[in-house]
């Protein structure tokens, strides 16, 4: 498992995955001593496309180190959480939570979710220099190596690596941090899939090019700005109170859904409506009118203040003694509507930097069952295409933000969180039933939150949420450290499980999936590692050096062989009794991990393969350091028969280390 792992990483180099792409699909552009040959690529070209040997592109140090640490396979292991996983809310949920480096995890997503994940939303750090954001890995190359990797000379490998291991916040630093990262993603998303990555004035201009030269210009589909707040600092020459978020798609023209509005929110309060709940401004009273009536020119007394149409007593007078090149401004609502709006709440006067306005609450006229009670809001949806203006709007903004989050976790435990309405947008422009959506940034899990209640309000569009997060130390003294929070990852889940509990409240009728499975990605060792570069399976006196098994348990291997073999994070395993040992099976393969087989066990996996007719896996994987060389052979040599019999199977033996 893990050596294997390391001996594959030894041969990587940063365009090891595009060469194996061209040799798959151009075979012929390939010489005998293994050199690409690109004229002759050329020419497979040629009618379809203008080849240029100049182009616009990013540049920063560290780009091509950035490709390779994107190469390089993951030697973390997969730790199930067994129990918070085996609680009843969490047993059957689809909803996933990983603890660890996103580097690895996007990894170990591929494995299983390649192509699968159909929106993508990140909130990585802006590089403001005040977020705490440098850049450290733990990728242990020299000089040297590095500069055999990358052809380079080892002055600039040099360079290189002192920007990993100096804690850079560079604007190159910051690129290399991303680069990785956004080309494992784009390899998640479906066809369809679209990604969304929240910013600022900081990177912007160079998150703009990164996703050009990831994602492909022509695949960008917008910028959306977002207020951040209404007010600025009073010392402030420009308060900045904005940043954006930018969105682009995998290839294909992805499938976007209109977003639906709501044009009324308010019910009249009166014994036939029952309570009054939320409402909605419509539009100021007054008008510039194409079509002006005299009847709806009138002044207007509210809390003993006159009005009167475009905020001019003067003009009102002028139109009244008939100078018509000032009657355009009227009223919107006639006298009668006015005192019944007045009257029942439906007028609010708001103070602007122009002075006061009259607006209205939208209405109707209502008569149900013959019984004119007056007048009601009216609820009328509609669809129509997302503005890239309507981000800009109060709801989305992060004083809206921290209310949210105040609801599950409390207040201050966790800055810079995204509001839920704007995670619920997005969601609902993109995603529909049973659809992915991936944070590897989750944070305080504002992402799983906007899911759960996405899926509690549209009971029929279960989505399914994946969040990653590198369990960052909580500093003592902070609100939440004092809270009894320890960890980042401590604080997304502790809001998923509150979030639970207040949907449940809220839509008590609910049938979403609102538990997740939790999962940590840990590293071996150093000894343990050391162990295993260095173990001989054909030396019988190294049989107990099964260090991974040892420190880690069955269960972890178990996960992390599911999760390479494409089973995912939910796979439905079988567990088997063969004669006192246990082995796991599901569709095509058979796991044997533990120790101590023996030839009874042995005896009774070939009879389960000759008398059951459902039990049919054409790959036998074993744990290397749990069998000795003898057993290994046995079972191969028993389970080789299977191929002269009814069956006809050819068993691919795997044995990992």
């Amino acid at each position: 498992m893990i050596k294997d792992i390391l001996n594959s990483n030894e041969e990587i180099l940063p365009n090891t995955k595009q060469i194996e792409v061209l040799k798959e699909n151009f075979p012929a552009c390939f010489n005998a001593d293994g050199s690409f040959d690109i004229e002759r690529f050329k020419e497979y070209l040629s009618d379809k496309l203008m080849v240029s040997n100049e182009g616009y592109e990013l540049k920063f140090l560290g780009k091509n180190y950035a490709r390779l640490l994107a190469s390089i396979d993951t030697t973390t292991v997969i730790v199930p959480d067994e129990e918070h996983n085996n609680k009843p809310e969490n047993k059957d949920s689809q909803n996933i939570y990983i603890s660890g480096d996103n580097l690895d995890g996007l990894k170990q997503l591929l494995k299983s979710y390649a192509h699968q994940v159909k929106c993508i939303y990140i909130d990585p750090p802006y590089n403001t220099g005040s977020d705490g954001f440098v850049y450290n890995d733990n990728f242990n190359f020299s000089a040297e190596e590095l500069s055999t990797k990358l052809s380079i000379d080892e002055e600039q490998a040099q360079r290189i690596l002192d920007l990993t291991k100096r804690g850079s916040a560079s604007h190159s630093a910051w690129l290399m941090f991303m680069y990785p990262r956004l080309l494992l993603a784009r390899d998640l998303l479906t066809d369809d899939g679209v990604i969304f990555i929240s910013i600022d004035d900081n990177e912007c201009h160079n998150l703009k090019l990164l996703c050009d030269d990831v994602f492909g210009e022509e695949n960008f589909i917008a910028e959306f700005p977002r207020i951040t707040k209404r007010g600025g600092k009073s010392s402030d020459i420009i308060a900045k109170n904005h940043d954006y978020f930018l969105m682009y798609s995998k290839g294909v023209k992805p499938n976007l859904y209109a977003i639906e509005h709501n044009d009324a929110a308010f019910k009249y309060s009166d014994d036939f409506f029952g309570e009054r709940g939320f409402y909605k401004l419509n539009q100021t009273l007054d008008y510039d009118s194409l079509q002006y009536s005299s009847s709806l020119d009138y002044p207007l007394e509210i809390e003993g203040e006159t009005f009167y149409p475009g905020q001019s007593e003067q003009l009102y007078k002028e139109r009244q003694n008939g100078n018509h090149d000032v009657a355009d401004w009227a009223w919107r609502w006639s006298r009668e509507k006015f005192k019944f709006g007045c009257e029942n709440g439906f007028i609010v006067v708001k103070h602007g930097r122009n002075g006061k306005r009259i607006y209205t609450k939208t209405y109707q006229k209502a008569t149900i069952e013959g019984n004119d009670s007056g007048y009601y809001i009216d609820y009328s949806d509609r669809t129509k295409a997302l503005s890239t203006l309507e981000t800009t709007e109060n709801i989305y903004s992060n004083d809206n933000a921290t209310k949210d989050v105040a609801k599950t976790i409390g207040k201050k435990i966790f800055d810079h969180t995204k509001p839920l309405e704007l995670l619920m947008l997005i969601a609902r422009l993109c995603t529909r039933k049973g659809d992915i959506i991936l944070d590897f940034f989750s944070g305080s899990a504002t992402t799983a939150e906007a899911i759960m209640k996405l899926n509690c309000n549209e009971q029929d569009e279960m989505r399914k949420f994946i969040m990653i997060q590198l369990p960052e130390l909580c500093k003592e003294g902070t609100s939440a450290y004092k809270a009894g929070y320890r960890t980042i990852c401590d604080i997304g889940m502790d809001r998923i499980i509150k979030s639970r509990e207040l949907y449940n409240q809220e839509f008590p009728t609910n049938t979403a999936d609102l538990g997740f499975k939790h999962y940590t990605l840990e590293e071996p060792n150093t000894t343990t590692l050391d162990k295993l570069e260095n173990f001989v399976p054909e030396d019988q006196s190294m049989f107990l050096t099964n260090d991974i098994l040892t420190d880690f348990g069955t269960n972890t291997v178990l996960t992390t062989w599911l999760v390479r073999d494409g089973y995912g994070f939910n796979a439905d395993v079988q567990k088997i009794d063969f004669e006192g040992y246990t082995g796991y099976f599901i569709d095509k393969h058979l796991y044997l991990i533990d120790a101590d087989i023996t030839k009874d066990a042995i005896a009774a996996i070939v009879d389960k393969y000759e008398m059951d007719g459902n039990f049919n896996p054409e790959n036998v994987v074993l744990f290397g350091y749990s069998f000795v060389w003898t057993m290994t052979e046995d079972l191969k040599m028993n389970l080789a028969r299977l191929k002269d019999t009814e069956k006809n199977l050819r068993i691919n033996f795997d044995v990992r280390y």
